[in-house]
């Protein structure tokens, strides 16, 4: 078989619209899975209901996790769709079900726990339509941009979506204020024209191969990945007397279940005619590379999103005299230094990775990535905000220097007829990647703080005139609550006193104490510390494996070493993609 790709379509014009158009898409996309964070607070009090109560945990990690996992799961399958019914075509549905989804979770009818269903279930939709958008993306520009403007192309593309991420927690923060309904009629206005824009001016200009769909392998990978994903979420959770959930029997099976099933998974593409996943890619050294890199980074930056939130909500932002309520919104402001970072470096690097190749700018960024988590690790907890806004704006440049390049090797080094799957399974580790470090990091921190908070807080509780028999309640209670509710820009401490009935019996002075902005913050910093370091000490293992990885990515592939038809042929008899 002779296939001819990289010829784009032949039309600067629609280059630019495919590019403006994708962009909005997986921007919104982003935004929307960080923006529901920190108008949680927000939204919990629209539907009257107290998400740190027992039992009501649970639908907190949800509205959190939920998007992520369904992305994550469903990525692949409908890049493969694209690949086999056209990329813009799937891509188009992907618009219009994310508007339709984000029409209706702005109009929750119900209050409490029915409340909470209705949004997590239309977050669902919600994320099925951004796995559309995201999946193909990636594979709608490839098509449209020639091999010497990608790099440019996918940078813009990939920091837009990286950036939403982050600016989604300044807009989640200002949107609440106002409503708690806005922050999902802000994607309305965009999606509808987006949608009309994409149905009007799109067109599949790539390599269609209709194929069959591998059912076996749909169904495998999407229980087992699943299995897997709702096990960390599940993990998360306290059980019985113990303060995560991963002695839960239920967790345990999960994860022996989806790991069993993900092999069963590797077996099936390794023997089906037309795999969902196509295994053979993984021969092009620039394509398993970079997704290898691209998985440490995600499960680096996942866990830092939420790290710095809680250090900022829950510890520095009281420390210097910021009212809970207000710091979900003021955390979103002083991380700005990271998404400037970000959008300043990612597209300079898309375009000069063009004209030098992506593994020096990758590789690079990679190591100013890394760097940034150890300089991180030597501030204290009450750090000089300088200091941190220049930490920040490092990982964020080191993170911008990586994402452009590393996604137009990777999309640059696939055959043309494998582009929708390709961007899907990029799509896969970054997704599965934010996931996982979701669960691994709360896991070391709330092992962390078990050790040290519980009696901390009873003797601190005690001191203030506390019951011993409250005290101790309170102190023994999962630690998970204490970092949500820093989330949440709650006053653990408050809420919890108040829920018992106990505030309004205690003197005026323990009163101010306790519901003060420095009691917590200084319970909390010396154990929340401890585990902060190990998480960036991981962080930075992993950048470092990021770094490897992108330094053994190869040269540039000849399709980006000059522009204009790269042939690509395929030896007869012989089984998956073409390899170049």
């Amino acid at each position: 078989m002779t296939a001819a790709t990289d010829v784009g379509t032949g039309s600067d014009r629609y280059k630019w619209v495919a590019l403006s158009n994708t962009t909005a898409a997986v921007f919104m996309s982003a935004l929307d899975g960080s923006i529901v964070i920190i108008a949680l607070p927000a939204i919990f009090r629209g539907i009257h209901l107290d998400p740190l109560a027992p039992g009501n945990v649970v639908y907190l990690l949800w509205m959190i996790m939920g998007y992520r996992l369904v992305q994550a799961v469903l990525v692949v399958t409908v890049g493969r769709l694209g690949d086999m019914f056209g990329r813009v075509r799937i891509y188009n549905a992907g618009f219009a079900v994310f508007t339709a989804a984000s029409i209706l979770l702005s109009f929750d009818p119900y209050q409490g726990a029915h409340g909470a269903l209705w949004l997590i279930g239309w977050r669902v939709l919600q994320a099925i339509g951004g796995a559309m958008l995201t999946a193909n993306s990636a594979a709608i520009l490839t098509d449209a941009f020639p091999a010497d403007q990608r790099g440019l192309a996918l940078g813009i593309n990939q920091v837009a979506a990286i950036a939403g991420q982050f600016i989604g927690l300044v807009a989640g923060g200002l949107l609440a204020a106002w409503d708690w309904r806005a922050v999902f009629w802000v994607n309305v206005p965009v999606g509808v024209y987006g949608t009309l824009r994409a149905y009007l001016k799109l067109r599949d200009s790539g390599e269609r191969h209709r194929g069959r769909i591998d059912w076996w392998g749909n169904v495998t990978f999407a229980v087992g990945l699943s299995a897997i994903l709702i096990a960390i979420t599940a993990g998360l959770q306290p059980y019985r007397q113990h303060t995560m959930g991963w002695a839960n029997p239920v967790v345990l099976v999960l994860l022996a279940g989806g790991i069993l099933l993900l092999a069963a998974f590797a077996l099936i593409e390794a023997r089906v005619g037309d795999p969902m996943f196509q295994p053979s890619l993984f021969r092009i050294r620039a394509f398993t590379a970079g997704n290898i890199a691209g998985l440490a980074v995600s499960i680096a930056r996942g866990g830092l999103q939420f790290m710095l939130i809680i250090w900022l909500q829950g510890i520095w932002l009281p420390l210097h005299g910021y009212n809970y309520s207000d710091t979900p919104l003021w955390a979103g402001i002083f991380l700005l230094p990271l998404t400037a970072g970000i959008l300043i470096a990612g597209p300079i690097s898309g375009f000069a990775s063009d004209r030098f190749g992506a593994r020096g700018f990758a590789t690079a960024g990679m190591v100013v990535f890394g760097a940034s988590f150890i300089g991180l690790m030597l501030l204290p907890v009450d750090f000089p905000y300088w200091a941190f806004a220049l930490l920040t704006g490092a990982n964020g440049i080191g993170g911008g220097m990586f994402a452009a390049p590393n996604s137009a090797s990777i999309m640059s080094s696939v055959p043309a007829r494998y582009r929708g799957v390709a961007s899907g399974m990029r799509s896969t580790y970054q997704n599965s990647g934010t996931a996982l470090s979701i669960g691994v990091f709360f896991s070391l921190m709330i092992a962390g703080l078990a050790r040290t908070l519980p009696q901390t807080l009873t003797n601190g509780l005690r001191h203030q005139g506390v019951p011993q028999a409250v005290a101790h309640q309170i102190g023994s209670l999962p630690p998970v609550s204490s970092l949500f509710a820093a989330v949440l820009g709650v006053n653990p401490v408050q809420h919890l006193l108040a829920t018992r009935g106990v505030l309004a019996s205690l003197s005026a002075a323990s009163q101010r104490t306790l519901t003060g902005r420095q009691f917590f913050p200084a319970l909390i910093s010396g154990p929340f510390h401890h585990g902060l370091m190990l998480v960036f000490a991981v962080a930075a293992g992993l950048s470092t494996v990021a770094a490897f990885a992108s330094l053994l990515r190869g040269g540039r592939p000849a399709a980006t070493r000059q522009p204009g038809p790269v042939r690509v042929t395929q030896s007869p008899g012989a089984k998956g993609p073409p390899i170049r």
